[in-house]
């Protein structure tokens, strides 16, 4: 199969993107790759297999690699006397902005390019965490109890400590801050602040049970990878999300009954359902007194979460074929030229 892998991207995830592509390179080595980056000025790289390492990026001998650009169907790279298309499935792997936040999507959308990743729709509720607490109300899924503070609101939450501090729209842990009691909270605002004009304040419940789970819809049908119970303390920092963005060997199943994996695989499939088709998604969940919370949607997963999955090519292989296929209007000129003929023009 081929497939374009497209990362990257101007976001404070840039990084970790970088680190998923890499980590994908080895888990799809059965299909036929090209890498597109997308540098922090917005414009596209190609990217050979054997370049594709850390250094290339940090040193920004990226520069050197061919540039890219947008056309009906895919991208193209243009020379003095000619051009080469790359009109393969794209594979969005940028992570927070540009990527989950729709702007991605909607340019793959505009140029009519077939991808793998979270729509336009999908992207805004998943992105802002706001939002998320707003699908989860519509979609009748439990989630934790929440303020919402602007940059001007320091003094006003209500909650109870210990409380947990997030950025509105930041992945990977970014600027979150748990805090215990009142001496903490300026420099924890402060922190979250400093990536979002919008933070989310939750309860911060100690020793929570969390599980993730991934799936996508093909065919039809709701696939689901394994439950994995994530080995945490407080809570998973940035630089142990960073390292877990590069896993690529299967995690153990969670030690859980079939009651519970079901409880989940249902919440996850009325997050997923009429919004995330075309999409490989995580979601990460809390089991409170045997009730499942949703605690965050990861609209593009560290490496796909690939390794929450016994078979992970065929997994994207089989997503692939079971793309949406958005409609496009074609433009009818018939009204146009009534008017033309009855004014004699």
């Amino acid at each position: 199969m081929r497939l374009s892998i497209l990362f990257g991207g101007a976001s404070f995830e840039h990084a970790i993107s970088i680190v998923s592509a890499i980590t994908l390179k080895e888990k799809l080595s059965s299909f036929e790759l090209n890498f597109i980056f997308l540098d922090a000025e917005h414009i596209f790289y190609l990217i050979d297999s054997d370049s594709m390492k850390a250094k290339l990026f940090s040193s920004g001998d990226y520069k050197k690699k061919p540039q890219l650009s947008l056309t009906s169907g895919g991208f193209v790279q243009k020379t003095m006397f000619s051009s080469k298309e790359y009109k393969d499935t794209v594979l969005n792997l940028i992570h927070g902005a540009d990527g989950e936040d729709g702007t991605v999507a909607s340019l793959l959308d505009f140029f009519s390019i077939k991808y793998i990743g979270p729509r336009v729709d999908a992207s805004v509720f998943s992105y802002d965490k706001r939002y998320t607490k707003y699908l989860c109300n519509a979609k009748n899924v439990k989630s934790l109890d929440y303020e919402v503070l602007s940059r001007n609101e320091h003094t006003n939450i209500k909650m109870s400590f210990p409380i947990i501090i997030k950025p509105s729209c930041l992945g990977s842990s970014i600027g979150v801050s748990i805090v215990k009691n009142e001496s903490e909270l300026d420099y924890a605002l402060d922190t979250a602040f400093e990536y979002d004009d919008s933070v989310i304040v939750e309860p911060f419940i100690e020793g929570v049970k969390e599980y993730n789970l991934a799936g996508y819809m093909a065919n039809g049908e709701m696939k689901f990878s394994i439950v994995e119970e994530p080995q945490k303390e407080e809570f998973l920092d940035f630089d142990k999300k960073y390292m877990d963005f590069s896993r690529s060997e299967q995690v153990l199943k969670a030690d859980i009954d079939e009651v519970l994996v079901n409880k989940l695989k249902l919440r996850f499939t009325q997050i997923y359902t009429g919004l995330f088709e075309g999409s490989l998604i995580r979601c990460d969940f809390f089991v409170i007194d045997d009730e499942v919370y949703l605690n965050e949607i990861n609209p593009i997963p560290g490496s796909m979460a690939n390794y929450l999955f016994e078979d992970f090519a065929s997994s994207i292989e089989e997503l692939s074929a079971s793309l949406p296929h958005s409609k496009r209007i074609k433009a009818d000129y018939q009204y146009i030229h009534s008017i033309s003929k009855a004014k004699g023009k």
